[in-house]
């Protein structure tokens, strides 16, 4: 994009631009983002916004090869690049490479048709790791196949993106039939759809769950798309959905090592009203306590969200093998198993977590 004029007065920049659009940018906003106010070195801001004038006046500018050269009545000269003023035109957001469109999906997704990847070539290869990072993004959910038959596979994956999450159940986990468990993923049970860890400030973000082994008769997977079904909710019933996304509820954990608690809602929005986060657990969820005007509106709305996860319209099943990974967007896809028999065979999944921080980091990194 390239500027066609400009033109300056006191309080402000007039761009017009090729494609016939007009921009103006206040004289403050120019003074704040003048290149002389980052460091060099580490492209923080150095620059004391109180040290301006509140209002500082624009006396001049001038269109160079590539930038603007703008004078100030004090005497401050900045050399803005045209890029920066392009990129970061106000009233829309700056491209980020890892703003992904989510692309819902119900039961028209399938074992056959999720998007599945390589092992090798995503840890080989930046491209390959890029394509299914985008894909995953998109859905929610991919698959990866063909890991190597040893219980690092799995991670040595996941820190091609970044850091793994810690939380209370250590930095990697294993999903096993456990004498003494403290969590009904240890069990044999199943589990019915849910999000990972709703009773956390801020729940994980990508879940990877690795598979060993999977010989008992039972133990199938399941997911749902969250998005999916609150966007649904919002069609069908949008004083239940706003309930949900208003109301903060109690989510608990507790142990011998760990007593984690927060109130936050069902559904999450973002400024502009988009979904942005499911936590659904119920067997995590607290003694609601809202006032008693709100509890049985609530607790409809609650019931018509729990119908939905098990709604099949919305499911897909899979039955992981040894050497696949399932990695799936945990504050947005619920997951669950059926009850399996562990003295008809064992049954082993390898998990970790990767913050969507982390997640995110990496797709704009590999953009670049």
């Amino acid at each position: 994009m390239t500027i066609q004029s400009l033109s300056a007065a006191a309080d402000g920049l007039y761009v017009a631009w090729s494609d016939g659009n007009t921009t103006t940018y206040p004289t403050i906003w120019l003074r704040d983002n003048c290149p002389s106010g980052f460091h060099p070195q580490t492209h923080e801001r150095v620059l004391d916004l109180l040290a301006l004038d509140v209002s500082p006046i624009l006396s001049g500018a001038q269109l160079g090869e590539g930038n603007v050269t703008l004078r100030y009545a004090d005497g401050h000269i900045s050399n803005i690049p045209v890029k920066l003023l392009h990129d970061h035109r106000p009233g829309q957001r700056a491209h980020d490479p890892a703003a992904i469109q989510p692309q819902l999906w119900r039961a028209e997704m399938t074992a056959s048709s999720l998007p599945r990847h390589g092992a090798a070539e995503i840890l080989a290869q930046d491209q390959s790791l890029q394509s299914w990072m985008q894909e995953t993004a998109r859905y929610g959910i991919a698959m990866i196949d063909q890991l190597e038959n040893r219980t690092s596979a799995g991670t040595d994956v996941a820190k091609r993106i970044g850091f793994l999450r810690k939380t209370n159940f250590g930095t990697t986990f294993e999903v096993v039939n456990k004498p003494d468990p403290n969590n009904l993923a240890y069990t044999s049970v199943a589990l019915p759809l849910h999000t990972d860890l709703p009773n956390q400030e801020v729940p994980p973000g990508y879940q990877f769950l690795h598979c060993l082994a999977n010989e008992a008769t039972g133990g199938g997977s399941i997911f749902a798309d969250g998005f999916a079904m609150a966007e649904d909710l919002r069609s069908e019933d949008p004083e239940a959905f706003q309930l949900l996304c208003d109301v903060p509820i109690p989510f608990r954990f507790s142990d011998q090592t760990a007593d984690i608690r927060v109130y936050e809602p069902v559904i999450t929005l973002d400024n502009a009203g988009a979904v942005v986060e499911i936590r659904y657990n119920a067997h995590l969820a607290g003694v609601f306590d809202m006032p008693s005007e709100v509890m049985a509106d609530y607790y409809r709305a609650y019931r018509a969200f729990m119908a939905k996860t098990r709604d099949p319209k919305y499911r897909l099943t899979l039955r992981l093998q040894a050497g696949e990974m399932v990695v799936f967007d945990n504050r947005r896809v619920l997951h669950g198993r059926d009850a399996f028999d562990p003295s008809t065979g064992f049954r082993h999944l390898h998990g970790c977590y990767v913050d969507r921080g982390e997640f995110t980091s990496r797709l704009r990194l590999l953009a670049t």
